[in-house]
């Protein structure tokens, strides 16, 4: 009560003697436009950390290569916040600088959340009322209290099916031979994955999960130019035929090096197969009809470091002891080998589901990528390529142009 006298007091005498008195603004709680800004990933395996464990690969000892340990996928303390999302923690989210990160991709995820094994949330307002939300949801409960400057979305590769298309190409290599090649990408099951109408039926899939991001964004009170919508496009994880370092006669590009393809498949994978997807994601950001979006081209990021390349090894091919070891990054690859059950998983630290994807080096490479599109605070895209080598600040060097 005294404290509220002397207050009113002072403030007459002030107004009495004409005086201007500058008292502090009222504390801001975060949230659209104030606070500490946030970069958030939504989307897939491909943004979610999926691999993030392992820099390299080693037949003889996963532990050279194994950069993050068991923990890797633990985002909510000693486990996982959603099994099996697997959002390690060298994920792109994290581009530091002053600038905070959350990750709520999922890997596995498509545009609308599925379950099964395991709940995967899409980038939809899924909300059983059991506590299981979709992406959308997800970042409209966050975004309310936080200063979201950026969304980094993924998304797109399941719908095209994309593991069982891997899985359709291994097995046709491992179960023809040379002379009498059954190639995966003329399969019936591949074929209609990438038909005209069901790529324009996946277009319009990611068109509206990417509209669903939006008013996420608009119901969490943003207007639209106070944040900006950054679309990626997927990297290509194996060479061209001719860029494989084991031949395809045999089963040594699949025992030893974890890349069972056949030269052709691996020309259509990266020819045709890529281009589509990445087509389709790209045409659903102009189909969305959004204006706050730059895009991200991570198409030829990984070019040089990809899984079986021949410019790149496993540990004990290339002479290198383990993944910290000087030059480890430039000499291994950035892409995890494709694990089947007889190489997963009773007695092993893998996971099936993290074969070909970006491992530590090449989350670490996107992230590089990432940062240099939020640009400070004015986000632009670009195309995200290896600009040298070594490691700069813990992470290979990368431009964005």
């Amino acid at each position: 009560m005294l404290r509220s006298r002397l207050s009113g007091a002072l403030t007459a005498v002030a107004a009495a003697a004409g005086l201007l008195v500058a008292l502090p603004p009222p504390a801001q709680a975060d949230g659209p436009g104030s606070g500490t800004p946030w970069v958030v990933t939504l989307g897939d395996s491909y943004i979610s950390g999926e691999a993030g464990r392992w820099a390299g690969s080693s037949n003889d000892d996963s532990a050279r290569a194994d950069a993050l340990g068991p923990s890797a996928y633990h985002d909510a303390g000693d486990h996982e916040a959603i099994e099996r999302c697997h959002r390690s923690r060298s994920a792109e989210a994290y581009i530091g600088g002053g600038v905070s990160g959350l990750n709520l991709a999922c890997s596995g995820a498509q545009t609308a959340t599925t379950s099964g094994d395991h709940f995967k949330p899409g980038l939809d307002f899924h909300d059983d009322g059991a506590g299981h939300l979709g992406q959308a949801a997800m970042l409209q409960r966050f975004a309310g209290g936080h200063n979201v400057g950026m969304v980094v979305v993924s998304i797109g590769g399941n719908d095209f099916g994309f593991a069982d298309t891997v899985q359709s190409c291994v097995v046709d290599f491992l179960t023809s031979p040379t002379w009498a090649k059954n190639f995966c990408h003329d399969d019936v099951s591949v074929t209609a994955r990438f038909a005209p109408a069901n790529v324009a039926a996946v277009r319009a899939r990611i068109a509206g999960a990417l509209q669903n991001v939006a008013t996420a964004m608009r119901d969490a009170g943003y207007a639209d130019a106070q944040w900006t919508l950054l679309v990626q496009s997927y990297p290509s994880p194996i060479p061209r035929g001719d860029g494989f370092r084991y031949s395809q006669s045999g089963y040594s590009r699949q025992f030893t090096g974890g890349c069972g393809f056949w030269n052709a498949d691996a020309d259509w994978a990266n020819d045709t197969a890529l281009p589509t997807i990445n087509g389709a994601v790209l045409g659903a950001v102009i189909d969305s009809g959004l204006t706050n979006t730059r895009t991200l081209d991570l198409a030829s990021a990984f070019d040089g470091r990809r899984l079986c390349e021949s410019s790149v090894g496993l540990y004990e091919e290339r002479g290198i002891e383990d993944w910290t070891s000087p030059g480890a990054v430039d000499q291994t690859e950035w892409v995890n080998q494709i694990r089947t059950i007889s190489t997963c998983c009773a007695d092993s630290p893998y996971y099936i589901q993290e074969s070909i994807h970006p491992n530590y080096w090449g989350q670490l490479a996107t992230r590089s990528c990432v940062r240099q599109a939020w640009n400070d605070g004015d986000p632009r895209g670009g195309t995200c390529t290896i600009a040298g080598t070594g490691l700069q600040n813990g992470e290979p060097v990368m431009s964005l142009h």
